[in-house]
């Protein structure tokens, strides 16, 4: 029997030194993110990068299945290895990546074959259909190895491994650096050129993945599949909260993009694209705790041990706590340094999402809390709950916030519907914390 890593007592310094890996990792996939938005908009324009944002749903949708799969096979995982079924526990893992790839190459053909209409569905403009069109016939034929690397990510801690996705993160992202500057600047391959560099980062961790799963001996390897489907089902439902946030984010990233094309034109998507990025590169610190711990509950979960338990979400709040603070004095204060990476001080772009920054800001203070109740609900098999909370953050209050509030003031209201959002549902989460900590296996907090 392999000694397991999950199975010791935690404090802040050993939590600290298991989650660092991974929320470096997201903080890489967040900066070579930015990188590509920052190519494409200093090296070839801003309609360019309106463009990568428009499609944007699309890659969220790949990315939402790929986490979907993740975070709740990951769950189910966990939960088998913290049992002692080191045997089952590879059987469902593998089924969870061969579900991924098959998923993968699904997309890959529906899209190609219904690329120009899904386009316009997303509405893209004439001037930016082009770009559009260039970008997204490109990323597609990537969708199957995006997916496989957010797998990989999530089960590469599950399996003792965070170093690993840690490095092989920071190789994809030099790689999506070099590579756009390759494709974009030396080639002149242009809104091509980002989508191929973004594409080759992700072969980097899913090629390796396969690799190593198939070579490993430890807890987690390739093994032969068992057949079993309520296996997938109950991961696709303990991980629907993750889906559902990717599903939202698509769908509030089209309103964010139909309401600032109404209210301020090209500029205003481009504003708002700048926004989005930002929000995601200062939201890897959260995400990636988030995802670095639920390994460690869903462990304790399986294993009953309520002590531990109890412990661990001590931690992990303090920690939500203070990251929260973090990120807010960062976006504060950077805020224009950031924007600045995308727009030139003073073009029209560059004041749009100035203005909008000193709003925005404020949901950091209450998005981190959201963030890991969601995946904590998550690990603990509780996907109803979880799913539930991410379905009233993002359809209800999120895109409630988006065609409600520009209604009253315009061009605010927009930057106003993130932080309304994120600080009513702080209210929600801490409700479902109470309201559940006897039914799951956090009842001895």
């Amino acid at each position: 029997m392999h000694e397991n890593v999950l199975d010791r007592e935690w404090d802040v310094l050993s939590l600290l030194r298991f989650v660092a890996p991974t929320i470096a990792m997201m903080l890489l996939m967040g900066l070579y993110t930015l990188v590509d938005t920052v190519f494409a908009a200093r090296f070839i324009n801003t309609d360019a990068l309106s463009a990568i944002n428009i499609v944007c749903p699309v890659n969220y949708l790949s990315v939402g299945l790929g986490t979907m799969l993740a975070a709740g096979g990951n769950a189910v995982v966990s939960r088998e290895m913290g049992a002692g079924d080191e045997r089952e526990a590879k059987e469902d893992f593998t089924l969870i990546v061969i579900a991924g790839a098959v998923i993968g190459f699904l997309m890959l053909a529906a899209g190609m074959l219904w690329c120009r209409q899904l386009i316009e569905v997303l509405g893209a403009g004439e001037l930016l259909f082009l770009y559009c069109k260039d970008y997204l016939e490109t990323l597609l034929l990537f969708i199957p190895a995006n997916i496989l690397q957010t797998i990989f990510s999530n089960l590469f801690v599950t399996a003792g491994k965070p170093g690993l996705g840690f490095g092989l993160s920071v190789l994809a992202g030099l790689a999506n650096i070099v590579l756009d500057y390759v494709f974009i600047v030396i080639f002149d391959l242009g809104i091509r050129g980002a989508a191929l560099g973004t594409g080759c980062g992700c072969l980097i961790p899913a090629v390796t993945g396969i690799v190593f799963f198939a070579r490993s001996r430890g807890v987690l390897s390739f093994v032969r599949p068992r057949k079993r489907w309520r296996i997938l089902k109950e991961s696709c439902f303990n991980g629907s909260s993750e889906m559902v946030g990717q599903m939202a984010s698509a769908v509030t990233t089209f309103l964010f993009n139909r309401t600032m094309m109404r209210l301020l034109g090209e500029d205003g998507v481009a504003a708002i694209t700048i926004l989005i990025y930002a929000q995601f590169l200062l939201n890897t610190l959260l995400l990636g705790f988030s995802m670095g711990a639920a390994p460690i509950i869903g462990f304790f979960h399986g294993s009953r041990n309520g002590v531990q338990q109890r412990k661990l979400f001590r931690l992990c709040m303090g920690f939500v706590a203070a990251a929260s603070l973090l990120v807010f004095a960062v976006s504060k204060l950077g805020g224009p340094y950031i924007v600045q990476l995308f727009a030139p001080y003073p073009s029209r772009v560059y004041q749009i999402a100035v203005n909008g920054f000193s709003i925005f800001s404020y949901s950091f203070l209450f998005c981190g809390f959201n963030i890991f109740t969601s995946a904590m609900f998550t690990a603990l098999s509780n996907g109803k709950v979880s799913a539930a909370l991410s379905f009233f953050r993002t359809f209800v209050l999120l895109s409630g916030g988006i065609l409600l509030l520009p209604q009253f003031w315009g061009t605010t209201g927009v930057w106003l519907a993130v932080p309304i959002a994120e600080g009513i549902m702080l209210f929600a989460a801490a409700f479902c914390l109470i309201h559940y900590r006897k039914r799951d296996s956090y009842e001895m907090l």
